[in-house]
């Protein structure tokens, strides 16, 4: 079941995804642009061309199990941003440091 959520509950549901996250499991996030349609667009005979009238970007998150998302409109935009790259910054910690080894193999190599 996916949820549809404004933008700040979306904001408060993806921190509670990272934190039941942390010790295990992944959070897969997804955005793309979003025109307002719910049904698939008609390959031929284009019969009415739909323009929106402002960009929105559509915003997926999921943990396996619960489904969230939102939809980001141009207005909002730059104060989703902001609170949206703190959020990653907090968040996204737990990822594995490279060895430095292989990284001095590979400039030795190149030289």
């Amino acid at each position: 079941v996916q949820h549809v959520l404004s933008v700040l509950q979306f904001l408060t549901e993806l921190t509670r995804l990272f934190q039941k996250c942390r010790t295990s499991g992944s959070v897969v996030i997804t955005l793309k642009k979003y025109d307002g349609r719910t049904k698939p667009v008609p390959r031929k005979g284009h019969a009415e061309s739909f323009e929106p009238a402002d960009n929105k970007c559509l915003l997926r998150a999921s943990d396996g199990k619960k489904k969230i998302s939102t939809v980001v409109t141009t207005k909002e935009v730059i104060k989703f941003q902001m609170a949206y790259s703190n959020l990653l910054r907090a968040h996204i910690d737990g990822l594995k440091k490279k060895d430095k080894k292989t990284k001095s193999k590979k400039t030795k190599a190149t030289q």
